[in-house]
């Protein structure tokens, strides 16, 4: 029989969120990229870029993909932390050995939520999960841009000095369109797994001179097409469609 849930907010940071140390009393500009790529044993068929400009505290963020699964809340975010590796999860990051990465399982790679990449409203990492004002990707694709992020010096810091990943979440193990199947969500037992494991992930990273960051190991390999419309302004165009549509449902098969 299938239901319709929606996905909650409690319960997602928690799991993951890793102490940040005190706060800088200070914090660098700078602009950073990634090449978003599909995360290890997860199977996403997608890609993407992402842009991070910091000005003191204060971040806007503009980000494209595609390949995603279609007409489905995708959460996405910057994620940090003091003692991860700043970096992408592998395949040897599948604690339990089941040949797929939870969240939490990437966990050590990239670290907690730092900033929800909402559409509106909050952007700490309470929003993790708040289904309504994260992009539903129609046709598979996100074209996002939000400015006036206002985050502490020292998560600004790590963006800027490449200590951070984006992570956008959302993935079809079993292909069937939707959000289903029989393994259940590490982050909320009454969601499909498929809801919140991770899909695209890329390390946030200075550019070099002349162009987007290329990306090493995990990060690299995005398609052109993406970049694109990210680089040559379509997004902004795109974004503004995207904002109107209403807040889905996601559906899981029980």
């Amino acid at each position: 029989m299938r239901t319709t849930r929606r996905i909650a907010l409690a319960g997602f940071g928690a799991a993951l969120l890793l102490p940040l140390g005190v706060g800088s009393a200070f914090a660098a500009d700078g602009d950073v990229n990634a090449n978003l790529t599909p995360v290890a044993l997860n199977g996403a068929a997608a890609s993407g870029t992402a842009m991070v400009k910091v000005e003191g505290t204060t971040l806007t963020v503009t980000m494209a993909a595609n390949g995603l699964l279609a007409d489905a809340p995708h959460a996405a975010h910057i994620h940090f932390g003091a003692e991860a590796r700043n970096e992408c999860p592998a395949a040897s990051d599948d604690a339990d050995g089941d040949g797929m990465l939870t969240t939490t399982e990437g966990g050590p790679a990239y670290g907690g939520i730092v900033v929800s990449l909402t559409k509106t409203g909050d952007t700490s990492p309470a929003s993790g999960l708040a289904v309504d004002r994260f992009d539903t990707a129609p046709g598979g694709e996100i074209a996002y841009q939000r400015g006036s992020i206002t985050v502490e010096p020292d998560v600004a810091q790590a963006i800027v000095d490449g200590k951070s990943a984006v992570v956008i979440h959302g993935v079809d193990h079993n292909e069937d369109g939707v959000y289903s199947g029989d393994a259940m969500s590490d982050l909320d037992p009454t969601l499909p797994a498929e809801a919140t494991d991770p899909a695209v992930c890329g390390v946030l990273m200075a550019a070099p001179s002349g162009g987007v960051a290329a990306g090493t190991g995990s990060t690299a390999g995005t398609g052109t097409s993406t970049g694109v419309m990210l680089l040559g302004g379509g997004l902004l165009a795109a974004g503004a469609g995207a904002g109107a549509l209403a807040a889905r449902r996601v559906r899981a098969t029980v």
